[in-house]
């Protein structure tokens, strides 16, 4: 592959020349920063009126898990309808969705954020296979690396920015101004995402849908036959479930934000110390993630070999990553050592998305993605119960971060063993 290099000249450029790309990542921007300040407002909220860090592993299983168990619906329609209707049709569903969370009021009412959680992921579960799909459909294919790793950077970004500014917005305006404004931000992506003009293949050459179809699933085991028939196409789609394994952070970082690295001040009481200081961890979660992908991409330069060895590397930096945060004696280095463990997992996703859209047929890429989300997802799910279990149990924090790094070494192991299947 001749990859354009990576640059903020090829982003501009890619901006400046790609009117659907460009709406495409507008619509992302504010999309994504609603739902950290979103993520931020709910993880307060429970683990203020429950008192234990189960809950937050309980919105964080709502939160990613149903995905999961959608995939293989949400594949087949990513796969036989207009992906842009798709993405549409999610963005208002999830405008709705969110505005429930207004009422939300009282402990009495706590159970209504599960199934409102739980309707949500559904969506995103139809909206992200869509988006990450159709990238190959709106940039040539010497651009489809500057726009991942662009859209990886940007939602780095995002996560910074919405988790930062989340906090001194819920702090200062409440909850209920964080909830309207990610209800906005799903209708501004709608409404962005209706302006793109683009051929869709896959939808013009499938069969129509019928109800019973989402019922059917030998479209389903096709894909699963797609991607069995090539082992190097298998254990890519499967790289996701390593990253996956860093979703303990969902708990580890909100309870050392207020447990361990709470921001003192005069003026701050202990809540909203322990607020920013749950700000300041995830931002810089998202700081690592932006500044990752741009200069290994700078590095690879769109050679898949480098891609592949730069994944394997980036494996043992979370590791490391994670290793230094339980041992780090103030919030300094605890961010310093958040960013790299997240730079690095930012790099596993932008080249293991690159390279299954450079492998994967536009028809099956639907399914392929579904998939690909589903083991990360899973890896999410289980590593950040266990986490939230453990600390209830009485497990401190730092030994739990420490066990996260750890588990890091197992999917570079595994990927070490299956870059062989390269050199034959």
């Amino acid at each position: 592959m001749n990859s354009k290099p990576v640059s903020l000249a090829a982003y501009r450029r890619l901006l400046r020349e790609n009117p659907n790309f460009r709406r495409l990542w507008r619509a992302q921007i504010v999309s994504e920063i609603g739902d950290w300040f979103y993520s931020l407002a709910i993880y307060t909220l429970v683990f203020e009126l429950s008192g234990k860090a189960q809950s937050i592993g309980l919105v964080l299983i709502f939160q990613v898990l149903p995905q999961v168990f959608i995939a293989p619906a949400a594949g087949i329609i990513n796969d036989r309808l207009s992906r842009k209707r798709v993405m549409i049709a999610a963005d208002l569903a999830r405008a709705a969705i969110v505005s429930g969370m207004l009422l939300v009021r009282t402990p009495q009412t706590i159970w209504l954020v599960y199934p409102l959680l739980l309707l949500e992921t559904l969506m995103w579960g139809f909206f992200e296979p869509a988006h990450t799909a159709v990238i190959p459909n709106v940039t040539a294919v010497e651009d489809v690396m500057l726009a991942n790793t662009l859209s990886a950077t940007t939602w780095s970004f995002d996560f910074a920015i919405g988790f930062t500014l989340g906090g001194l917005v819920a702090t200062l305006f409440g909850r209920d101004t964080v909830f309207v404004m990610n209800a906005l931000s799903f209708l501004v992506s709608a409404f962005l995402i209706g302006r793109m003009h683009f051929l869709e293949p896959h939808a013009a050459h499938a069969a129509p849908l019928r109800w019973r179809d989402l019922t059917d699933y030998s479209p389903v085991l096709d894909g699963v036959r797609y991607i069995r028939h090539d082992a190097r196409l298998l254990v890519t789609v499967m790289l996701k479930g390593g990253v996956g394994m860093l979703g303990a952070n969902w708990v580890i970082l909100p309870i050392m934000g207020d447990r361990v690295f709470p921001i003192k001040a005069q003026t701050l009481g202990a809540q909203r110390g322990a607020l920013l200081g749950m700000s300041v961890l995830m931002g810089a979660r998202g700081a690592g993630a932006l500044i990752g992908p741009y200069f290994s991409a700078r590095w690879a330069a769109g050679r898949e070999p480098a891609m592949r060895r730069a994944i394997l590397i980036a494996f043992l930096l979370a590791a490391a990553g994670y290793a230094g945060l339980a041992a780090a004696p103030n919030i300094w280095l605890a961010c310093a050592a958040v960013v790299l463990a997240h730079g690095a997992g930012s790099v596993i996703w932008v080249f293991s998305t690159t390279l299954l859209q450079l492998h994967t047929d536009d028809r099956f890429r639907g399914r392929v993605f579904s998939a690909d989300l589903s083991f990360c997802m899973i890896g999410i799910a289980v590593t950040g119960y266990l986490a939230s279990v453990a600390f209830d149990t009485g497990v401190p924090i730092r030994f739990i971060a420490l066990a996260a790094g750890v588990a890091m070494l197992l999917p570079a192991i595994a990927w070490a063993c299956a870059l062989r299947l390269w050199r034959n």
